[in-house]
């Protein structure tokens, strides 16, 4: 598979080869449509880490069986992984060429939960039924995103200074998501920041 053609430019950052991708955010940031639409753009594989742990009951394979999935799809030499998952984050930070963080606003991030709770994702097996918006389930989740700003933000920020020689993007706004990706394919920027 070529390289990338297509050059993203964004304060230092420079996409050309970058092959190996990761997304990672709160939920509700956009993780799965944004790296959806990549894959399109690059033609490289998209692994949605929900789809490929979580198994039928919403069973969490162990931490080895974890890791040894995410071994495989690291090995490939071009990829684009989409998840959070701090136990693995280390391990994909470290492989990875670019790392795409949605930094996005928790309420945005919030409503975007919500609104997509107990509707059928193409980013999750097909299994399992994804909670209603008022389960107990989806509350947990709903309190994990407005947690995140001061919890998984802090996890991904310290990676970014452990491993200073990746590529780092890091978006805020559904604005710069699109900004982005009409710059991968080379079209027009789709508004200002």
């Amino acid at each position: 598979m070529a390289p990338v053609r297509a050059r993203v430019t964004w304060p230092s950052v420079d996409t050309r080869g970058c092959r190996r991708i990761i997304l990672v955010g709160s939920g509700g940031s956009g993780k799965s449509w944004m790296a959806r639409r990549l894959a399109r753009i690059t033609g490289y594989p998209v692994f949605h880490l929900d789809k490929e742990f979580w198994q039928p009951g919403w069973v969490m394979p162990s931490g080895e069986e974890r890791a040894a999935r995410l071994r495989t799809m690291i090995a490939g030499d071009a990829w684009i992984i989409d998840g959070n998952y701090d136990t693995s984050l280390e391990m994909r930070f470290s492989a990875a060429d670019l790392v795409i963080f949605l930094d996005i606003n928790r309420l945005v991030c919030l409503v975007s939960a919500m609104r997509r709770a107990g509707k059928k994702r193409d980013d999750m097996p097909d299994y399992l039924e994804e909670p209603g918006p008022l389960s107990k389930d989806s509350r947990d989740f709903y309190k994990w995103i407005w947690s995140y700003p001061t919890t998984g933000r802090a996890t991904v920020l310290a990676l970014h200074r452990q491993y200073p020689d990746k590529q780092f993007l890091r978006l805020k706004s559904r604005r710069q998501v699109a900004r982005c990706l009409a710059a991968w394919r080379g079209g027009p920027p789709t508004g200002t920041s």
